[in-house]
């Protein structure tokens, strides 16, 4: 047999083992595949209630801050300027900061300079990112140490202009003083006697006890009042920049439209056009102005076709979400069990779409530098910089240099978490080659926004002989949140089974013997996002309506119910108790009302803080009118007592709005409201007197803003049934 008959030889080794390494492989991966197949649903089965506890204990905020202190603080002549990485939205975050910078650099508030940080300072990305009311309580330790690291290097460098050491050195109002003498040195002045570069301390300096604090937990005027009473403050739709043009783009006119063609149309013939921008493979068509009424009128002047998009109405909507099956996000004791003995109590709740209807729409200024590596600014109101600067760098290309300078926001409430705005005027000045301002209408901004997702939960829970509650079972059902906007893909998204914004006040408080919740999450053809508070408030209607008919059908007082229901619930409960007991005494719990008026009680926690609020309504005439609202707040350290007021106040009052007006309809697709006459708000003629009070005092804050808005509709139902009217399950509240 000759050598070509044979067998040939394997003619690479490196080939057979390949083939055994491929067939490995892929009887590795076909293993890997099947045990995630099956494996990893089952763990997630079992181990999702554990995920998810552990989600909501760690909480959110930065990871990151930087390490240099003198990213948060610049050093001049002219004093010390902080740089605050947080978005001020009007919750008074950069004064509550200043007041803790200033506590420990040892100045008053107004010896301190407050500006805005862009991207270009050298904050982390997470740092910069505002939301979900953690400013203060995530940058509380990190704010104080790095001003007292620069104490530390002015102390170093006055030491040496006074020829004395640092331990002989006092300091207070912003002035060194060598204790035993009158020889004083403002840090104004060894700020410019400096010579070289300022010296970190090795070692973080000591921070201040809580008791000697002058400035941390007083009411001092907002660093921003003055600008904002005399107009000159700067929001994003005031930004300004010489030879300025106005833009405007073409939007679809139903969700899920995509943009199939684009002409200039008669657009490009209008007075004042100076130049028309078509780009359909990135679904934009815009057009530049010499004043912005021209712009509108030229975008609609545009030529354009869409495909179809949704047509799909509120009904269907409310149809898709609807309690039922889903993943199991908490399984305590037997619910079987619980539910087999005892009077059952049944009922389901409803939330329907919001907008969150803030001052100021939409609106952002470019400017682009030419060539593919030209630099890109941008003057833009929003809560997410770092959001805006990647949109930019996908957009413009990433060989681009971007700043960020963040504006004002005229509000936000998780609407301008990013702001595609600045990704279309650098469009526009990117095509002209000159600064392009574009803001939007009113009804634009209503109509092309994300908005609260529709939530629906059914709830049975059985009572004891003895009163008390056996079991809760709870089914709850919602549109997307964070998953709308930004995270996981969707195959890691369908597997977990629930959207982390919708866990907030998702689970009952109490000292439950078995209690199992069942979430069911729905991807809706209209966009669904962030709004104030996230899930807290439409889930925390539903659980504390259902706590109400609990007490109800047990023939309890509802604030004892409450408080009995608490008696086990640990540091959480016992601080539960507490506000519900203030905001009770507040209101005159217990005392009598006129026929036709009642008072109703509802709590919740979120991010570390806790509240408790008392409504109550009179329902004469056939008319729900709420005349008062008492709550009581434990956010634990309380830094600016008169900020943190205004914060309580206006989430209550957003709470009473959402709780009384808003429902945001969907017709073929398309938004139905399209301005506050269609989309009513609360009015101050309607706004009830709000009165806060403050309890707890631990050494370190917690979040504030957002955490009071979640009892609100629910304590507004309670009063509601409790003055003699229906059970109302179902928001915006009607009799």
């Amino acid at each position: 047999m000759s050598d070509a008959t044979a067998d040939p030889p394997a003619p690479v080794g490196r080939a057979r083992h390949w083939r055994v390494a491929r067939r490995r492989l892929l009887i590795g991966a076909g293993a890997t595949f099947g045990t995630l197949l099956v494996g990893v649903p089952v763990a997630l089965e079992y181990g999702r209630p554990s995920l998810v506890r552990w989600m909501l204990e760690r909480g959110t905020g930065p990871t990151e801050i930087p390490e240099s202190s003198l990213v948060w603080f610049e050093l001049t002549r002219d004093g010390i300027t902080l740089h605050v990485p947080k978005i001020e939205m009007g919750q008074g975050i950069h004064t509550a900061l200043a007041q803790v910078a200033a506590e420990e650099l040892r100045v008053r508030p107004e010896q301190l300079g407050v500006v805005q940080a862009d991207t270009a300072r050298g904050f982390p990305a997470a740092t910069l990112f505002t939301f979900g009311s953690t400013s203060v309580a995530s940058l509380y330790t990190p704010i104080r140490e790095a001003a007292a690291a620069v104490r530390s290097m002015l102390a170093l460098a006055a030491a040496e202009q006074l020829g004395t050491e640092t331990q002989q050195l006092t300091a207070a109002d912003g002035v060194f003083q060598v204790a035993g003498t009158d020889r004083k040195l403002p840090y104004q002045d060894v700020i410019a006697a400096h010579q070289g570069p300022w010296q970190e301390p090795a070692e973080p300096p000591v921070l201040r006890p809580a008791g000697e604090f002058t400035s941390i937990g007083r009411s001092v005027p907002r660093v921003d009042f003055r600008a904002k009473v005399l107009g000159e403050a700067v929001y994003g739709y005031d930004a300004r920049l010489p030879d300025m043009g106005y833009g405007a783009f073409a939007v679809p006119p139903r969700f899920g439209a995509r943009l199939e063609s684009a002409e200039a149309g008669d657009a490009a013939g209008l007075p004042g056009v100076r130049q028309v921008v078509i780009d359909v493979e990135a679904g934009f068509a815009g057009v530049v102005a010499d004043t912005r009424t021209r712009a509108w009128a030229a975008a609609r002047a545009l030529k354009v076709t869409w495909s179809e998009g949704t047509r799909v109405d509120t009904t269907a909507l409310e149809q898709q979400v609807t309690a039922g099956d889903g993943v199991v996000l908490r399984r305590d004791g037997s619910i079987r069990a619980a539910l087999s003995q005892g009077r059952i109590v049944a009922a389901e709740y409803r939330t329907p779409m919001a907008a969150h209807a803030h001052l100021e729409p939409l609106a952002a200024l470019a400017k682009v530098e030419p060539g593919p590596a030209g630099k890109v600014e941008v003057w833009v109101p929003t809560q997410s910089p770092e959001s805006v600067l990647e949109d930019l760098h996908a957009a413009l290309g990433e060989d681009r240099p971007v700043v960020v300078h963040v504006t004002q926001l005229g509000g936000s409430f998780g609407r301008k978490g990013g702001q595609h705005l600045a990704v279309e005027a650098a469009r526009l000045s990117a095509a002209t080659g000159r600064p392009v301002h574009v803001g939007w209408t009113r009804d634009t901004d209503l109509r092309q926004a994300f908005y609260r997702p529709p939530t629906h939960t059914v709830m049975r829970g059985s009572i004891g002989p003895d009163g008390m509650i056996r079991g809760v079972e709870q089914h709850s059902a919602a549109g997307d949140i964070i998953w709308a906007v930004a995270g996981l893909p969707e195959p890691v998204r369908s597997l977990l089974g629930f959207d982390p914004g919708g866990l907030l006040g998702l689970f009952l408080p109490y000292d439950l013997p078995a209690y199992r919740l069942v979430n069911r999450r729905e991807q809706l053809p209209v966009p669904t996002g962030p709004w104030r508070g996230l899930g807290l408030m439409p889930n925390t209607f539903a659980l504390e309506s259902f706590f109400d008919e609990l007490a109800e059908a047990a023939g309890s007082d509802p604030l004892t119910y409450r408080l009995a229901h608490l008696r086990k619930s640990g540091e959480q409960g016992e601080r539960l108790r507490t506000v519900l007991r203030t905001a009770a005494q507040m209101a005159g719990w217990g005392e009598s009302l006129p026929p036709g008026r009642g008072r109703g009680i509802a709590c919740s926690g979120d991010v570390g803080t806790v509240v408790a609020v008392v409504a109550e309504v009179d329902l004469s005439g056939g008319r729900l009118r709420v005349t008062g609202i008492d709550a009581a707040v434990d956010c634990g350290l309380v830094v600016n007592p008169a900020g943190a007021k205004l914060q309580a106040q206006g989430s209550i009052v957003m709470g009473l709005s959402s709780a009384l007006r808003e429902s945001l309809q969907i017709r073929d697709g398309q938004v139905v409201s399209d301005n506050f006459d269609s989309y009513p708000i609360l009015g101050m003629a309607d706004t009830p007197p709000v009165r806060v009070t403050f309890t707890g005092g631990a050494d370190v804050p917690y979040g504030m803003g957002e955490p009071v808005v979640g009892p609100v509709p629910a304590a507004v139902a309670n009063a509601v049934h409790a003055a003699g009217g229906p059970r109302l399950r179902s928001l915006p509240l009607r009799l």
